[in-house]
């Protein structure tokens, strides 16, 4: 189960800049939607709750959440809106750029009364951002309610800290942060962020030791761009590298690698839980959208193959 908030992405083509926009492509995401995709294509069964519009919007949450074999939970908000962004995509010298359009949406009208916990906690494990308290103060209420809930009726906990510098700075979201990752079991997070959050140094595994001493988290999964993602399972700290793949939308590649994470985590193998992540990731990379579209079938048949790239008649 993951809560957090479903959104509308609008982007131009690469070589386009939004300022000539004429059509704009239209995709669905959202970081913890787009987690729950990915386990579902592994088989895993998965529930998504969230604050949603009334009417055609809220209904269009729900029908892309089914599309990807995750069981919608939406709490309708009446008069609310369904959180955008914009994305302009670049190749060098420039960067893609993402452009929020979010504000007052309907996670943010949400309350803490309002959230259905027996529902919510009827699960393995729940699975949180760091993206949803750094939305409102009424969200950061929420997730500090749902963490202590979860701890309180033994529910694991998942919590990928996700930095978005356009919705908070670094020493905020450090600060907010920190004290609810004592309450988490297993963290995700990346290097470039335990560095500016938390103030964390060196190579990767002395980062891992770093968040472990700081967070107390039974489990830490560090992601390192071209260098893979590290994962710490309580005694040894193992390692997947990135697998090589052509960049077609970068967007939405970390959620599928935290969704390889959480797979390998559910079966109590978090170094496997790596490959599987890597493998996700790429997947995630070579196609368009937030969200990943594969199969158990396709995954399976990935993990195995020796690298073949080579035409499958």
């Amino acid at each position: 189960m993951a809560f957090g908030e479903s959104m509308l992405r609008l982007s131009v083509p690469t070589g386009t800049r939004l300022a000539q926009m004429g059509a704009l492509d239209v995709h669905f995401g959202g970081a913890e939607s787009n987690v729950l995709a990915a386990l579902a294509c592994l088989g895993r069964r998965c529930g998504w709750m969230g604050g949603v519009p009334e009417g055609e919007i809220g209904r269009y949450v729900t029908r892309q959440l089914h599309t990807a074999n995750v069981t919608p939970l939406p709490i309708v908000v009446p008069d609310s809106r369904l959180g955008t962004y914009y994305v302009e995509f670049a190749v060098p010298p420039r960067s893609t750029q993402v452009i929020y359009d979010r504000a007052h949406s309907a996670i943010t009208q949400l309350t803490p009364d309002l959230i259905d916990y027996t529902t919510l906690l009827d699960t393995r494990l729940l699975h949180l951002t760091g993206i949803t308290p750094a939305l409102s103060p009424n969200c950061l209420t929420i997730v500090r309610e749902m963490i202590a809930q979860a701890r309180a009726a033994g529910v694991a906990v998942s919590f990928d800290v996700n930095f978005r510098g356009k919705l908070w700075s670094a020493e905020t979201a450090g600060q907010t942060l920190l004290p609810l990752l004592q309450e988490v079991d297993l963290l995700l997070c990346g290097k470039r962020d335990a560095e500016a959050l938390f103030g964390c140094t060196g190579d990767v595994e002395v980062i891992i030791e770093q968040l472990a001493d700081q967070t107390h988290a039974q489990q830490i999964a560090v992601t390192a761009g071209d260098a893979g993602v590290y994962g710490w399972d309580g005694a040894t700290v193992h390692h997947a590298p990135a697998r090589p793949v052509t960049i077609i939308d970068r967007i939405g590649a970390g959620d599928a690698l935290a969704g390889g994470v959480l797979h390998g985590w559910l079966d109590g193998d978090l170094a496997q839980g790596l490959h599987y992540g890597t493998l996700l990731a790429a997947l995630a990379l070579s196609q368009h959208g937030d969200m990943l579209v594969t199969s158990s079938a396709e995954i399976t048949q990935l993990m195995a193959q020796s690298g073949s790239t080579d035409i499958q008649r």
